[in-house]
C-alpha cells in the first residue's frame, strides 16, 4: 500500500479496508469520535449502529462464528469499552476471532483519573490472546496488521486495540504493511506428529469413539472428519460446539453427550476402550467428574492449542496441529495399517451401543399437554424449516433443549455461547448472522430471561430490515436456576419467577417488528409458518411452555457421566 500523509483515525480505516472488513458493530462517544468521523461515507465496511456495546461484541461474535472470517466492534472510552468485556470474554472462551478497537482519553491524561477513562487493557489482558495501548501513531499500521494476524490465527481468539483520542488525531505517513513478525508467536505450531502410533491405538481398539468439539468448526475440517469417521466406522459424539462437525442426521452420529447430552451417548463414552478427540478441550461440562470420566479409554487429542494437550485429561497419543492438515494424514496412516492389518471388528460394539440408543432414546410427551412443550416447539419448527437454517440461542434450558432436539447437518449451522454462558447472546448473535449470510434462514431460539438482557437491539434489526425469526420459549422463569433449585435447593425458588412482563407481542410492534404469539399445538403451527413467510424484518415469536419442564437427562455437577438424572 502506497504511503499516504493521513491520521490516526484514518489509519484505522485504511487498515479496515486492506484487511477486507465487511462490518463494524458499534456505538460513536467521545473519544472515538474521530474514527467515526474517518469512517463517514465509508461502504465498506458498513457500520452497524448498535444500541448498547455488548450486542456490538455479541453480532461480531456471531458474524466470525457464522463466516469463518474476524468480527469486528467498536467502543469508546470507560462505559463504552466495559461494555464490550462480557463479549470479549466470551470470545475468548469460544476461541472467536475477534478485534476489538476502542478510543481512550488522550495520553497526557492517561492515569489521571480523567472522564471516562479506563484501563481497559489491563481489564481485558486476561480474556485477549494481546492487546495493544497505542502510543505513537507510527505503530498504529504494524500493530492494526497484527491484531488481525493474531485474531485469526493458531486457535482463534480476540485482540484489543485502545487508541487515545490524540493519536487518532495525530497525522503521519501511513503504510499498511503486507506482513508481519511477532517474536515469540508463530503459529502454526510445527511438531513431529506421533500419526504410526496414534494409527496403532485405532488399530488396536475394539471400542473406539470419535469425540468432536468446536475446533472442527474453527479449521473448517468437516469433511476431513467425514473421511475419518467414514474409515473407522465408530460412533461419533459432540460437544456444544461440535454440533454440525458431523452431521447429526447420521445413525453413526449420537449426538451430544455431557451434562445435558444423551443417556446413550454417555454410556458410550464411558465404556470406550480409545477416545479420539477432535478439536476439543474436555470442559466440565462434558467430562463430569474428572477422575471417573472414560475410565477404560486411551485417549488420542488432536489440537491446534498445545496447551489444551493433557490439561485435564492425559493424552496417550497426543498429536498437535491444524486440525484440516493433521486429520487427513492421520486418515491415510489408519488406512494403511488396515490394509496391512485387516480392520478390527466393531460390530459387537456398535450393536452395544445401538442397544444403549433403544432402551434410552432422548423423549417426551406433548399429546395430553396442557401446554407447549419446549422439545415439541424445537422439533416443529425443525420439521418445518426440514432443518435448513442457521440457528443461534441465549443461554439456559431453552439453549439446551435446542441442543437435544435440533438436529444440525451441516458446519456453522448452530451458534451459541458455550464456555461463557452468557445470556442475551442470541439476539445480538442472530443480527451477526444474518448480515454474514444474507439469503439464509436465521432463527433464533431464546428464552424469556435471557432475551430481556439484550432486547433493546431490536431497533439495530429493524433498522436493517433483518428477516431474523426469534422463537421466545417463555415459561416466565429464569428456567435453568430454577430447575436446579427444584432438584438441589428443595423448591425454594429465590429470585427465579419473572413476571409476565413485557408483553413481547407488544414490544415487537413497539420496534416495528412482527410479533406472535402461541400458546397450542395449532396456534404453534400458524404462528411458525407465518413467521417463516415474513422477510420484510424481524419476527418475535412468544411462545409459551409449561413452566415446569426441566432439562433432562441431567448429570449433577460433580458426578460421573453415567450418574444421570432422566426425570422418570
Amino acid at each position: 500500500m502506497a504511503k499516504e500523509k493521513i491520521t490516526g483515525a484514518m489509519a484505522v480505516r485504511r487498515a479496515l479496508e486492506a484487511e477486507g472488513v465487511e462490518y463494524v458493530f458499534g456505538m460513536p462517544g467521545g473519544t472515538i469520535l474521530p474514527i467515526y468521523d474517518a469512517m463517514f461515507g465509508c461502504v465498506k465496511p458498513q457500520q452497524v449502529l448498535i444500541r448498547h456495546e455488548q450486542v456490538g461484541g455479541h453480532a461480531a461474535e456471531g458474524f466470525a462464528l457464522a463466516t469463518g472470517r474476524t468480527g469486528v466492534c467498536f467502543g469508546t472510552s470507560g462505559p463504552g469499552a466495559t461494555n464490550l468485556v462480557t463479549a470479549i470474554a466470551d470470545a475468548y472462551m469460544d476461541s472467536v476471532p475477534l478485534v476489538a478497537i476502542t478510543g481512550n482519553v488522550a495520553t497526557s491524561l492517561i492515569g489521571s483519573d480523567a472522564f471516562q477513562e479506563a484501563d481497559i487493557t489491563g481489564i481485558t489482558m486476561p480474556i485477549t490472546k494481546h492487546n495493544w495501548l497505542v502510543t505513537d501513531v507510527k505503530d498504529l499500521p504494524r500493530i492494526l496488521k497484527e491484531a488481525f494476524y493474531i485474531a485469526r490465527t493458531g486457535r482463534p481468539g480476540p485482540v484489543l486495540v485502545d487508541i487515545p483520542k490524540d493519536i487518532q488525531n495525530t497525522e503521519f505517513e501511513f503504510e499498511y504493511p503486507d506482513s508481519v513478525s511477532i517474536p515469540g508467536y508463530h503459529p502454526p505450531v510445527r511438531e513431529e506428529p506421533r500419526l504410526k502410533d496414534a494409527a496403532t491405538l485405532v488399530r488396536g481398539a475394539s471400542r473406539p469413539l470419535i469425540y468432536l468439539g468446536g475446533g472442527v468448526r474453527t479449521a473448517g475440517a468437516h469433511a476431513e472428519v467425514a473421511a475419518f469417521a467414514e474409515l473407522i466406522g465408530a460412533p461419533v459424539v459432540t460437544t456444544l460446539h461440535g454440533k454440525g462437525a458431523f452431521p447429526e442426521t447420521s445413525p453413526q452420529c449420537l449426538g451430544m453427550f455431557g451434562m445435558h447430552g444423551s443417556k446413550f451417548a454417555n454410556f458410550a463414552v464411558q465404556n470406550s476402550d480409545l477416545l479420539i478427540a477432535l478439536g476439543a478441550r474436555f470442559d466440565d461440562r462434558v467430562t463430569g467428574k474428572l477422575s471417573t470420566f472414560a475410565p477404560e479409554a486411551k485417549v488420542i487429542h488432536l489440537d491446534v492449542d498445545p496447551a489444551e494437550i493433557s490439561k485435564l485429561v492425559t493424552a496417550t497419543v497426543p498429536l498437535v496441529g491444524d486440525l484440516k492438515r493433521l486429520l487427513p494424514q492421520l486418515t491415510e496412516e489408519v488406512r494403511r495399517l488396515f490394509a496391512a492389518q485387516g480392520r478390527p471388528d466393531l460390530e459387537p460394539w456398535l450393536k452395544r451401543v445401538e442397544a444403549w440408543r433403544e432402551k434410552h432414546p432422548m423423549k417426551y410427551t406433548q399429546v395430553g399437554q396442557k401446554y407447549l412443550l419446549p422439545q415439541y416447539v424445537i422439533e416443529a419448527i425443525w420439521k418445518k424449516t426440514g432443518g435448513k437454517a442457521v440457528v443461534t440461542t441465549g443461554v439456559g434450558e431453552h439453549q439446551m433443549f435446542a441442543a437435544q432436539w435440533w438436529k444440525t447437518s451441516g458446519p456453522r449451522q448452530f451458534i451459541t455461547s458455550g464456555g461463557l454462558g452468557t445470556m442475551g447472546f442470541c439476539l445480538p448473535a442472530a443480527i451477526g448472522i444474518q448480515l454474514g449470510r444474507p439469503g439464509e434462514l436465521v432463527i433464533g431460539i431464546d428464552g424469556d430471561g435471557s432475551f430481556q438482557m439484550t432486547l433493546q437491539d431490536l431497533a439495530t434489526a429493524r433498522d436493517l430490515n433483518l428477516p431474523i425469526k426469534i422463537f421466545i420459549l417463555n415459561n416466565l422463569f429464569l428456567g435453568m436456576v430454577r430447575q436446579w433449585q427444584e432438584l438441589f435447593y428443595e423448591n425454594r425458588f429465590a429470585q427465579t419467577p419473572l413476571s409476565d412482563c413485557p408483553d413481547f407481542v407488544k414490544l415487537a410492534d413497539a420496534y416495528g417488528c412482527l410479533g406472535l404469539r402461541a400458546r397450542t399445538v395449532e396456534e404453534l403451527d400458524q404462528v411458525i409458518d407465518q413467521a417463516l413467510a415474513n422477510d420484510s424484518g424481524p419476527t418475535i415469536i412468544d411462545v409459551r411452555v409449561r413452566r415446569q419442564e426441566k432439562v433432562f437427562p441431567m448429570v449433577p455437577a460433580g458426578a460421573p457421566l453415567n450418574d444421570m438424572i432422566d426425570g422418570e
